[in-house]
């Protein structure tokens, strides 16, 4: 099938948006060097404004060239939940109570291990929290892992070289961290009911796969790590935050994750939260609501400007053999998110057993290798970037930094 002209520039806008992707960081640089436009350099280096801003052309380009209602019409018609998901359970999971509830437990068990502390709190953040995606969701696996090594790592003296390899081996680990079910992923998401993969199919078939994976990525990188972080972080004072409270924060995440699929129902549970944080706010810290709408901004970007790339997409999945699909699926998830990826595999009837396997372990396997491969990057992206030089995450550094631990998780999903 021909595509359409609409379809045509929704794929030069497409990778418009990929191309200002890559190039967020080369914007943060100009601006620190021309101040009279650093406003204006800054917001186009804002990587989470990107695909947002793209969508948004896209809408005028529909208007121009087929009328403001079915421009409308068709931004109406996108499934919008993850994006909002995404903002409610980052917002919720970073509140000071689940946060410190979450450093303390970690601290507890570093303390126990045969290491220095700060590596092994650092070694747990990169290989427990990532698991624990599998029941928390990706995002919130995200946010409380990048949180908690953002200052025991991203915001020290560390070389950027290691930072880019520590963002590296995160996103990876989230991406293919949350396959221990079938509700936490992203792309597992997309196909688990069409294909009918329950949680014991996803603990039997990717379980110690993802499990191992997680733990060789951490592990290496730690080992790499050890010479830097052998000095403990100096500890925040502040009042603890009573036990009914953080049990109170804890009920509204695990309300959030378990609606995930219901935005009329988490969104109001978001609502009480909010509530409740102004009621209770000596126990609270500032709220990351401008990060959470950002990256469910970009979200809502992508959702628009994907949601018109089926035409090129879909052949190019049905295509391939098996194991041709394993390599096609990471590496197209670098340039598109993996969820999207899967989703579209679900639509090609008679797909294989294998093809099926191979199609979603390729896409979690590349879920790190960009910001836009795996929901749950913008995310770390925005919580993270301060950590960096110019404020912002190169494109190019990311991918170097997760080359490596792509390379493992493949290996195990292909035994």
């Amino acid at each position: 099938m021909n595509p359409s002209n609409i379809e045509i520039a929704a794929a030069i806008l497409f990778a418009v948006a990929l191309l200002h992707t890559f190039s967020a960081k080369l914007f943060e640089g100009l601006a620190h060097r021309s101040p009279r436009h650093a406003g204006l350099l800054h917001l186009l280096g804002e990587v989470e404004i990107v695909f947002g801003f793209w969508a948004a052309v896209l809408i005028v380009v529909m208007a121009t060239m087929v009328g403001g209602e079915p421009a409308v019409a068709y931004a109406e018609s996108r499934q919008y939940t993850e994006p909002l998901f995404v903002f409610v359970v980052m917002v919720v999971a970073a509140s000071r109570p689940v946060l410190e509830s979450m450093r303390r437990s970690v601290g507890a068990v570093a303390r126990a291990l045969p290491l220095p502390t700060r590596l092994a709190q650092v070694w747990l953040s990169l290989s427990l929290v990532p698991l624990l995606g599998s029941l928390i969701t990706e995002p919130a696996a995200m946010t409380l892992a990048a949180l908690m090594l953002l200052r025991t790592l991203f915001e020290t003296t560390l070389p950027e070289r290691l930072k880019y390899a520590a963002l590296g081996v995160l996103f990876v680990n989230i991406s293919v961290g949350g396959t221990l079910s079938s509700f936490a992923a992203p792309p597992v998401l997309m196909v688990a009911a069409t294909w009918q993969w329950d949680s014991a199919f996803m603990l039997t078939h990717f379980g110690w796969r993802s499990a191992t994976a997680v733990l060789v990525n951490a592990t290496v990188l730690c080992w790499f790590l050890r010479a830097h972080l052998r000095e403990p972080v100096q500890a925040e004072h502040s009042e603890p935050v009573p036990l009914l409270v953080s049990l109170i924060h804890f009920g509204f995440l695990a309300g959030v994750v378990l609606f995930a699929h219901h935005p009329v129902i988490f969104l109001g549970l978001f609502l009480f939260f909010l509530g409740y944080t102004q009621a209770y706010g000596a126990h609270q810290s500032p709220l990351i609501l401008k990060e959470g709408l950002l990256v469910g901004f970009f979200l809502a970007g992508l959702v628009v400007l994907g949601g018109m790339q089926q035409w090129w997409l879909q052949p190019i999945i049905s295509g391939l053999s098996p194991l041709a699909l394993f390599f096609g699926a990471t590496a197209l998830t670098a340039i598109t998110d993996n969820a999207a990826l899967t989703y579209l595999g679900s639509l090609i009837s008679g797909i294989s057993d294998e093809a099926k396997y191979m199609l979603v372990a390729g896409a979690v396997a590349g879920g790190g290798l960009t910001v836009i491969a795996n929901a749950p990057n913008p995310a770390g992206v925005s919580l993270l970037k301060g950590g960096f030089r110019d404020g912002s995450i190169g494109a190019g550094g990311l991918l170097l930094g997760a080359a490596l631990p792509t390379v493992v998780a493949m290996v195990l999903f292909l035994l």
